[in-house]
C-alpha cells in the first residue's frame, strides 16, 4: 500500500549543474519562510507538492529531466501528489511543447520566473530573504553564483539561448551573501558562472574577477575559494597573481578547453588558437606553482577528423591535466551548428574517442596521485562512511573530483580541516591518515 502524501511538505528535485542548485536553494528558503517542510532530492518523495528544477543543456540531461517529470506525473495520476511544478532550463526552452505533452504538470516556469511558484501556491514572496538560501550541501561549503547568462558564441552551445546575455551580480551584493553564509558556518565557496572570465565586463566595463575574489578572500571566515568554469579566450591574467598571493584562494582552476586542433577550435568558434592555449596553460602553471587544472574535452563535434582527434590525444598526453573529463558532442536545436552543420560523426566513434581520452587520463591521474604519497595536505572532512572519513584537498571540488579517504585512527569532525598524510593512491582517490 502506497503511503499518503505528507501535508505541507514540498519535494524539490534538482537536475543538472550547480547553478541550478543555487536556484533551488533560493526557492527552498522562500518555501520554508512560508511554513512548508522540505525534502531535496529525496529517494522517497512523499510531499503533497513536487517542484522539479530541470536541465536542458545536452541530450542525456534533457532525457533525464523528461523522465523525472513523467515519473512525478504518474504519481499525480495515482493521487499521490496534489501539485506538480516544473522550472529551470528545459522548461525555459521547451515550455510550449512540454505543456502540450505533459498536461499533468500544473504549471511550467522558466529559468528566471520561478519566483511565481510562491504566488501560485497562494503564499507571499519575502523580498527581505531574496538572497538567502536553504543549503542542500553540507553546511561547511556552498556554491556562489556570481552571474547569469553567457555572451560567447560557441558553435555547439545552447546556454545563451536559455539564459540570455551575460549579467554580472554587483560585487557588494556577492560580498553580503558571503558574509551571511559565513555566519551560518560556511567555510568553503565554489565560485560558479557559465563563464567566470567575463565577470564585470557588462556591469563595470572591465574584468573584475580578480578584484571580486580578493574582496571575498578578505572576509573573515572564508577558508577556501575555488573557481569554476573559466573561459580560455581573454583570460584575466591578474587572477593568477591573486591565486598565488592569497592562501585561501585554492590553487585550482576549472577552465574548459574543449579541443586543441586549430581547425576544430575555429569550427567550434572558440576564439582562441592552439598556440594561445598552450601559452596560457604554461603561463598559469608558471605563475601559480602546484596549481591543479580541471578541463573538459569534446569529441565528435561536426567535422572532427581522425587527425584532429589524434592531435587532441597528443595534447592530453603531453600536458597531463590534473583533472580532465571528456564528453561526446550532442546536437542542439537552434545553435550555430544546427543551422550550419550536420551531426556527421557516428555515435560509436564518439564513444570510442571519449573512452580513449578517459583511458589515457586515468593513467595520468594515477601517476599524479602516486606522486602525492608521503606528502601532507590540508583536507576538509565532508562526511563519515563506514570505513573512512571522506574529505578533499584544495585541489578537489565537490561532486566532480576525487576524494581523500581518511583512516579512522582518531575521531574527526565533519566540516573541520586536518593535515592528512597520503599513504596510497588510486586513479581518482587518495588514502591517508591524520598523524
Amino acid at each position: 500500500m502506497k503511503q499518503p502524501a505528507i501535508k505541507n511538505r514540498v519535494d524539490v528535485v534538482t537536475l543538472g549543474c550547480s547553478k541550478n542548485l543555487v536556484d533551488s536553494e533560493l526557492l527552498m528558503r522562500q518555501l520554508v519562510s512560508n511554513g512548508y517542510t522540505l525534502d531535496h532530492d529525496s529517494d522517497n518523495p512523499r510531499g503533497e507538492i513536487a517542484i522539479i528544477n530541470t536541465c536542458g543543456f545536452i541530450g542525456d540531461a534533457k532525457e533525464e529531466s523528461i523522465n523525472t517529470i513523467l515519473s512525478f506525473a504518474e504519481a499525480k495520476n495515482e493521487n499521490r501528489l496534489k501539485k506538480l511544478y516544473v522550472m529551470g532550463c528545459l522548461s525555459e526552452r521547451y515550455r510550449d511543447e512540454l505543456q502540450k505533452e505533459i498536461p499533468e504538470v500544473d504549471k511550467f516556469y522558466g529559468k528566471f520566473d520561478w519566483r511565481g511558484i510562491i504566488a501560485d501556491l497562494g503564499k507571499s514572496y519575502n523580498k527581505e530573504l531574496e538572497f538567502e538560501r536553504s543549503l542542500s550541501t553540507p553546511s561547511h561549503y556552498a556554491y556562489l553564483k556570481i552571474s547569469e547568462g553567457c555572451n560567447r558564441t560557441c558553435s555547439y552551445c545552447s546556454i545563451p539561448l536559455i539564459t540570455g546575455t551575460y549579467n554580472s551580480r554587483p560585487i557588494e551584493e556577492i560580498e553580503e551573501e558571503v558574509i551571511r553564509l559565513v555566519d551560518k558556518g560556511v567555510k568553503e565557496f565554489q565560485f560558479i558562472a557559465q563563464d567566470l572570465t567575463y565577470y564585470g565586463l557588462d556591469l563595470y566595463k572591465s574584468m573584475k574577477l580578480p578584484e571580486l575574489v580578493e574582496r571575498v578572500s578578505d572576509i573573515k571566515g572564508v577558508e577556501w575559494i575555488r573557481l569554476h568554469y573559466a573561459y580560455p579566450a581573454h583570460f584575466p591574467i591578474d587572477m593568477l597573481r591573486v591565486m598565488r598571493e592569497r592562501d585561501n584562494v585554492c590553487k585550482y582552476l576549472d577552465i574548459a578547453l574543449q579541443h586543441i586542433s586549430d581547425r576544430m577550435l575555429k569550427i567550434m568558434r572558440r576564439n582562441i588558437t592552439k598556440q594561445q592555449t598552450i601559452d596560457l596553460i604554461n603561463k598559469i602553471r608558471e605563475e601559480v606553482p602546484g596549481i591543479h587544472l580541471r578541463t573538459t574535452m569534446m569529441v565528435g563535434h561536426p567535422g572532427e577528423l581522425q587527425e584532429d582527434f589524434d592531435e587532441l590525444i597528443d595534447f592530453v598526453s603531453e600536458f597531463k591535466f590534473e583533472r580532465l573529463g571528456a564528453f561526446p558532442y550532442s546536437h542542439e536545436e537552434d545553435t550555430y551548428n544546427d543551422k550550419n552543420y550536420m551531426d556527421d560523426v557516428d555515435a560509436s566513434i564518439k564513444q570510442e574517442r571519449m573512452n580513449k581520452i578517459m583511458e589515457i587520463q586515468e593513467g595520468i591521474s594515477l601517476s599524479l596521485n602516486e606522486n602525492k604519497i608521503d606528502d601532507t595536505f590540508k583536507v576538509i572532512v565532508d562526511r563519515e562512511d563506514s570505513d573512512y572519513y571522506v574529505g578533499r584537498t584544495q585541489f578537489d571540488s565537490p561532486e566532480v573530483d576525487g576524494e581523500v579517504l581518511i583512516t579512522k585512527e582518531i575521531e574527526l569532525n565533519i566540516g573541520d580541516f586536518y593535515n592528512v598524510t597520503i599513504e596510497s593512491a588510486y586513479p581518482f582517490d587518495l588514502i591517508g591518515s591524520v598523524k
